[in-house]
């Protein structure tokens, strides 16, 4: 079923070459949908949260999907990744953890947290296109998000 508003990825990276690499494999899916971007663990919970200048909400529309560095300048990933899934608010916003650790873990201790997947940064460009392809079209198109207004109701 097609979805009536483009979906929101949210990217949470603080390397820039990272980011570009991210971007450019997302770019190769053809895909129609926004994209933003939060440098660092404190500004990305803002921008989840509505604060400061993400609180108009046209300035953070709510993201259908969280791409999340672990290792953040700040509040790093996996205190992001706690806080995300202890509001109750933002807890239903699957998270997948896009990172170079390879460390079991890691691994382990993102899916304690609530995390909705994990996947490893490639270091060959094409293997993270290929990631990036399968990322966007499970949580994008294959999965029936839940609404915003939807959180909390039984």
């Amino acid at each position: 079923m097609a979805r009536a508003v483009e979906p929101t990825l949210l990217i949470v990276e603080d390397s820039p070459e990272d980011l570009e690499a991210t971007l450019r494999a997302l770019a190769r899916s053809g895909r129609d949908r926004r994209i933003a971007h939060c440098a660092d663990g404190d500004e990305a919970l803002d921008y989840l949260r509505r604060r400061g200048r993400y609180s108009k909400p046209d300035a953070a529309p709510r993201p259908a999907l969280v791409l999340l560095d672990l290792n953040l300048p700040g509040t790093d990933g996996r205190e992001v990744l706690t806080e995300i899934k202890a509001d109750e608010s933002l807890r239903t916003i699957p998270v997948v953890v896009l990172t170079t650790s390879a460390d079991r873990g890691d691994v382990e201790a993102c899916y304690r947290a609530g995390a909705s997947g994990y996947v490893q940064k490639p270091v060959a460009h094409e293997d993270l296109v290929v990631r990036m392809r399968r990322t966007e079209e499970f949580w994008l198109d294959t999965v029936e998000p839940p609404t915003p207004e939807g959180v909390g109701a039984r």
